[in-house]
């Protein structure tokens, strides 16, 4: 029998706090990426507000979205990169400094330039938010991993279903400045995590700055061409837009094939488990966006709906993501490959009747309720396919590429949806829109299992 020592119990620091629990670490994250939601879904709701208190055009107004996307998907790959090198901790605290002076703007700003370069600030910190959550729900034990992603999907779905709803309230309450500026209820969360992320430290290694310009000069000519309907813009500037994403892809691809451990790693975007993850994500999240812009509006003009009761008649959706979220995160194997493509298919066919039968709201309700479950699935499944085959020195910026793409099929969702709406019924927008999570299912079919990574068996 061993007698402690009193004297060194006297010198014992305070007691370290225990870990938070699997449910609770899943809600913190959640709470921490989902307001980057709000970013688009709530503040189109304040869009024609804006249009009528800056006294601008539709057109210039559509940038406050376009600022969002692009800087929220790009600010996403850079922090996740970042994050691998300096630590989350930096991460979190200069991502919430940005998020913070963003929001400052906006809420400042005497013009539509000004609101811009602010949504843009914004956008950036919240995409730094969004890496830094989903980094630690990557780095997470095996054992607690799937449990995590569970609660955070659940998470996500409820802000995806629930943004509609935030951005009607929000805008007839206190007036479209404070919708603009939702993201940054990602704050609240900051606190709660940044334990957690002391405990992930960087590498200390350089971040290839060249493939990072690289990559945002793509990225973002990409999104501004695939928007340049909503945006206006001359043919001049699409051709000027057009060249620029065509040189700055070429020397993406060479730098990528010179450099194979740069910005873009060539292992990762190589691997076909990354390919087919990032075609299913671009699938779901594009028919996700898609139907989010023209679900809303057609329930309103068609069928005489108030913002209120569309956001209302969503929110079962959520609770339908959340359920299924954490059972795929307790299926084994392609257990849930399968419920993703299930998920996806069915918000494809409910889609698909919808445009069909001239906008029948049970089946757009529908639709879109399977597409906030497809969209929570896809969280679980593809972070925890890509975590279980990455370095864990590498996951913050494999899983954050990952999610550039997912934004920018987004992005081409919402833009298809919307320069169609100028020319045909919101009904065969819908119809059209069923076309991407059809994609994302035949990509999900395609998934492996979870297998050894190059580091060895999945961790």
């Amino acid at each position: 029998m061993t007698t402690e020592n009193p004297a060194a119990r006297t010198h014992q620091g305070p007691p370290s706090l225990p870990e938070p629990g699997v449910r609770s670490t899943g809600l913190r994250l959640g709470a921490l990426f989902g307001p980057a939601i709000f970013g688009v879904t709530a503040a189109g709701v304040a869009l024609p507000d804006v249009v009528r208190a800056l006294g601008t055009s539709p057109s210039a107004a559509a940038w406050v979205l376009t600022a969002h996307a692009l800087a929220l998907g790009i600010g996403t790959a850079l922090a996740g990169r970042v994050a691998d090198a300096r630590g989350i901790r930096f991460i979190l605290l200069t991502g919430g400094l940005i998020l913070a002076a963003g929001a400052v703007v906006c809420l400042v700003a005497p013009g539509i330039g000004a609101l811009v370069a602010g949504r843009f600030l914004l956008a950036a910190g919240s995409g730094a938010m969004s890496s830094a959550a989903l980094a630690l729900a990557a780095s997470a034990t095996p054992r607690q991993r799937p449990g995590i992603l569970a609660i955070f999907g659940a998470t996500m779905s409820l802000f995806s279903a629930g943004a509609t709803l935030a951005g009607g309230v929000v805008t007839e309450w206190f007036g479209w400045r404070p919708t603009l500026v939702l993201p940054v209820l990602s704050l609240l969360a900051l606190p709660l995590v940044l334990r957690q992320a002391a405990t992930r430290p960087g590498t200390g290694r350089s971040v290839d700055g060249t493939g990072a310009l690289l990559l945002t000069v793509t990225a973002a000519c990409f999104l501004i061409l695939i928007q340049s309907s909503a945006l206006s813009l001359s043919a001049p500037a699409v051709t000027v837009v057009a060249v620029l994403l065509v040189l700055a892809a070429a020397g993406l691809v060479v730098r990528t094939a010179r450099n194979p451990e740069g910005f873009v790693p060539r292992a990762l975007v190589t691997d076909l488990t990354f390919v087919r993850a990032a075609g299913t994500g671009v699938g779901v999240y594009a028919g996700l966006f898609g139907t989010m812009y023209a679900a809303p509006q057609l329930l309103v003009r068609g069928h005489g709906w108030d913002v209120l009761s569309v956001g209302l008649w969503l929110l079962p959706g959520a609770v339908l993501g959340a359920v299924l979220s954490r059972y795929a995160s307790s299926l084994a194997g392609a257990g849930g490959n399968v419920l993703l493509t299930v998920t996806a298919l069915a918000c494809a066919a409910l889609l698909g009747l919808a445009g069909l039968l001239d906008g029948g709201p049970v089946f757009v309700v529908l639709g879109a309720s399977f597409g906030f479950a497809a969209f929570a699935v896809t969280q679980v499944v593809t972070t925890g396919l890509l975590s279980a085959r990455t370095a864990p020195q590498r996951r913050g910026g494999a899983v954050a590429l990952l999610n550039l793409t997912f934004f920018v099929g987004g992005g081409v969702g919402s833009a298809v949806a919307g320069a169609l709406a100028k020319s045909v019924e919101l009904a065969s927008v819908l119809a059209v829109v069923a076309v991407f999570p059809l994609l994302g299912a035949v990509f999900a079919l395609t998934l492996p299992r979870a297998a050894p990574g190059p580091q060895g068996p999945p961790r």
